[in-house]
């Protein structure tokens, strides 16, 4: 029996041939004869030529999700071994990290379904009828090529309603502990399987984690701090300690430079050029862990959920940096408004203007910092929230800006595909307009490599990643 087949409107093949993978509901002009819901049909112009291959769902507006450019492929164990082994080789030539997505949707040719690596545990999720009526082959194919202790499912997103299906969890395969601990560029962490976010741990922004390590030291000099050399014999074993690893060097026999602050006495703290950071939206304080690893004085660590708070504190602590880091369970929003209030109303004081009220005490309000980190949810995950996420985006950024010490730097990302990264950058130049700063761009960056985007597909190139310097005009 001959396969079903999806005819084309005429004129509508250029994008599916220039490789995108998705068939729309109105890009559909007739069935050639019947398929199931989540079976493989053909797809033909509507000349007759034949096109690709894919799964069918007449319940969802993607019509048919393309899995092959060739006829006749089903969607067994060898098909997934064979994607799956492809993929792999992928993360090993461009991921350092074990610990990474595995298998990407359609960048990786199976559209519907996610794969993280997780210690020796697979979290997947599986997102469209086609590929649930498969879990048998593709938990096969997963076990044939990467060999886990265990995999999980986390199918508990909203989207797998429309393809008519409910949420699913559960152990698909092994043995999944709820909690297993990654690395990440050095670090260690610990990620919460069964009930953390998505998969139970973001890994799009490991690349930008890094990218903030030259923003990390390089601010004693602010404080009044500069090199000197100073007798070695002469110095306490702290302020030996505290001279730099690297950089110059005293010129002077029997001599080092050390750290000395405004009244010519060293420095003895060890991180004294580090910068002070606050981490809005912290999760699991994945961008707390980075500041730290890379030199940071302090750190604030902010999230609304005091259960992702609790994971940050183990985090910290399984790293060292307890003694560095200071967390705060509040909305980032009201917590932004309300440091730019208190320094608004510091900076009115200061200035000793008549309408100001001294008999007022000040709050502890109105702290700034040299860095300030801002990695909100999606605010956009419809086109119709798009102008509602553009009042979240300038809000944030805006108070976020005016947080940043002079010629401080704001990082500052956006996961709503919906916000397109010209409206991004749009949004935060409004804002930076407002609060009267000059931003310039020190980096711009998307999801990192365990994350490939197709060109062509729009629908892949979700996050924008931006770093500033921050100027008052």
């Amino acid at each position: 029996m001959s396969r079903a087949k999806a005819v084309l409107v005429k004129k509508k093949t250029r994008r599916l041939e220039q490789g995108h993978p998705w068939v729309y509901a109105g890009e559909v002009e007739r069935m050639e004869g019947e398929a199931e819901p989540g079976a493989m049909v053909d797809v033909h112009a509507s000349n007759g030529r034949y096109i690709a291959s894919g799964y069918w769902n007449p319940q969802s507006q993607i019509r048919v999700r393309i899995v092959s450019r060739q006829p006749e492929q089903e969607l067994d164990q060898a098909f997934f071994a064979e994607k799956f082994s492809r993929a792999k080789e992928y993360r090993e030539r461009f991921v350092a990290d074990a610990d990474c997505r595995l298998v990407y949707g359609e960048a990786d040719y199976v559209p519907g379904l996610v794969v993280d690596r997780f210690a020796d545990v697979l979290v997947v999720q599986i997102l469209t009828l086609g590929l649930d009526l498969k879990r048998e082959a593709i938990v096969a194919a997963l076990v044939e090529v990467f060999r886990p202790r265990g995999i999980y499912e986390r199918s508990d997103v909203g989207v797998r309603r429309l393809e008519g299906l409910e949420e699913r969890t559960g152990v698909l395969y092994g043995d999944c502990p709820s909690i297993v601990e990654i690395t990440e560029n050095g670090l260690l962490m610990e990620v919460d399987i069964a009930q953390g976010q998505k998969t139970g741990y973001f890994y799009d922004q490991r690349e930008n984690r890094a990218a903030i390590e030259p923003l990390m030291k390089g601010w004693g000099k602010r404080s009044g701090i500069t090199l000197q050399p100073r007798p070695v014999d002469e110095l306490p074993e702290e302020a030996r300690l505290a001279a730099p690893a690297s950089g110059p060097s005293a010129s002077e026999p029997g001599t080092v430079l050390v750290p000395v602050n405004k009244s010519g006495k060293a420095v003895t703290y060890p991180l004294w050029d580090g910068a002070t950071v606050l981490e809005c939206f912290a999760h699991t304080g994945s961008f707390t862990l980075h500041a730290c690893k890379y030199g940071a004085k302090k750190v604030t660590c902010l999230d609304v959920s005091e259960h992702a708070i609790d994971t940050a504190k183990r985090n910290v602590e399984r790293n060292g940096f307890t003694d560095r880091v200071e967390f705060v369970v509040d909305d980032a929003f009201q917590y932004l408004r309300q440091q730019v209030k208190g320094l608004e109303e510091r900076t009115a004081r200061a200035s000793g203007g008549k309408a100001v009220d001294t008999s007022k005490k000040l709050g502890g309000e109105g702290r700034t910092w040299d860095v300030v980190v801002l990695d909100p949810p999606a605010f956009a995950k419809t086109k119709g929230a798009v102008e509602g996420a553009c009042r979240g985006y300038k809000d944030i950024n805006l108070h976020g800006m005016k947080l940043v010490n002079e010629g401080g730097y704001l990082v500052t990302a956006s996961c709503s595909y919906h916000m397109k990264p010209e409206l991004f950058l749009e949004t935060i130049l409004e804002a930076a307009a407002d609060a009267g700063k000059s931003l310039k761009l020190v980096e711009w960056r998307a999801a990192g490599k365990d994350h490939p985007q197709l060109l062509g597909v729009a629908e892949g190139h979700y996050l924008k990643f931006a770093i500033f310097e921050v100027h008052s005009l």
